[in-house]
């Protein structure tokens, strides 16, 4: 499902069983069950700061993963005003984070939770899962680039129930209507893959050679591996076939890097990047960074990003690939996360 432009003019009133409901002053919170999940998708698809991340669709390839305890938040007159993502923290049970399997969460609605309306709804969450014996609540700032329209009442509402930033993450993004000057470095890296005519293409049918080299990239460069396996990323991409993509650089007709984009209404996110040894001599990456931002120009995208670059949650930043990523012509985003008692 292609997420589309915000607009608030249809109404979407949900009929839930009324079972397990809370009322919490006007607002009623029900927790999330399957056979809401077509209703939860088609409101997400209306919500000004939601992406495909935040879909039952996405979220169901690793549901087993997790223990989910979603709400849906209903107004007095029954219509659904608010999707909460969330599942318990597998490393903590009495915990719960908004959400432990994607990169941002957040409290999503598409108008209706404002001012006071959204320190409402935050009262109820709090309200709801203390009930239910957590004692802390871990969310997860849907980052400002991503906003279809301003859209920051949740972090007001952080801060007026003391919530505690215990994470800030450093990601890098190029505005599309605004670009900053690449480095010559960079310049030169482009004219340096054309003499070598790296050829870019775009297609499904690179991921298994792309996967080989992300895999090594990421294992020879920090120990680790993909945070989806070559399995997973395929279903996604079976899923959200127009949100997914997948970018190679060749080189003689072989696979040497790329990148794999998340497309939503504002942003193409490179998700994964990756080159190998010899890919990085012929100036790759910058070919392929090239053509994935004019193709998110004419998508019409506000922003390109690039991805964080700070390690051991946001206290340590990689230096040299935040000035790699920055010298695109992009700069400083950041993704916040912030914890709050839900202990009175």
């Amino acid at each position: 499902m292609e997420l589309q432009s915000y607009s608030n003019k249809s109404k979407n009133p949900i009929d839930t069983d009324e079972e397990s409901v809370e009322e919490n002053n006007s607002l009623k919170i029900i927790p999330y069950s399957e056979e809401n999940a077509a209703i939860w998708d088609e409101f997400l698809a209306r919500a000004p700061m939601a992406t495909f991340l935040q879909t039952r669709r996405y979220l169901s390839y690793h549901a087993d993963r997790f223990q989910d305890v979603s709400l849906i938040i209903k107004d007095e007159k029954n219509r659904l005003v608010g999707l909460f993502p969330a599942a318990v923290d597998p490393s903590n049970s009495k915990r719960v984070v908004s959400h432990p399997g994607i990169t941002y969460g957040g409290l999503l609605h598409t108008g209706n939770l404002r001012g006071a309306k959204m320190l409402e709804a935050f009262k109820a969450l709090r309200h709801y899962y203390a009930n239910h014996r957590f004692e802390s609540l871990r969310y997860k700032v849907v980052p400002n680039i991503y906003h279809q329209v301003p859209v920051a009442d949740d972090l007001y509402a952080l801060f007026c129930m003391e919530a505690v930033r215990y994470r800030c993450d450093l990601s890098c993004a190029i505005d599309l209507t605004n670009r900053l000057e690449p480095s010559l470095r960079r310049k030169r890296g482009l004219k340096k893959a054309l003499k070598n005519e790296v050829k870019v293409d775009f297609g499904f049918e690179f991921a298994g050679h792309l996967w080989s080299v992300i895999e090594d990239n990421l294992a020879n460069k920090y120990g680790v591996k993909p945070v989806h396996s070559a399995k997973e990323i395929i279903h996604l991409y079976s899923l959200f076939p127009n949100n997914i993509e997948f970018v190679v650089g060749l080189y003689e007709t072989q696979v040497l890097g790329g990148v794999v984009l998340f497309v939503s209404p504002q942003v193409v996110h490179a998700q994964y990047i990756a080159s190998s040894p010899k890919g990085y001599q012929l100036g790759l990456l910058d070919a392929i960074f090239q053509k994935c931002i004019d193709k998110a120009k004419d998508l019409g995208k506000r922003y390109f990003s690039f991805g964080i670059s700070t390690e051991n949650e946001g206290k340590y930043l990689n230096t040299s690939l935040y000035q790699f990523k920055s010298e695109f012509g992009s700069s400083g985003v950041v993704h916040e996360f912030y914890e709050m008692n839900l202990g009175g």
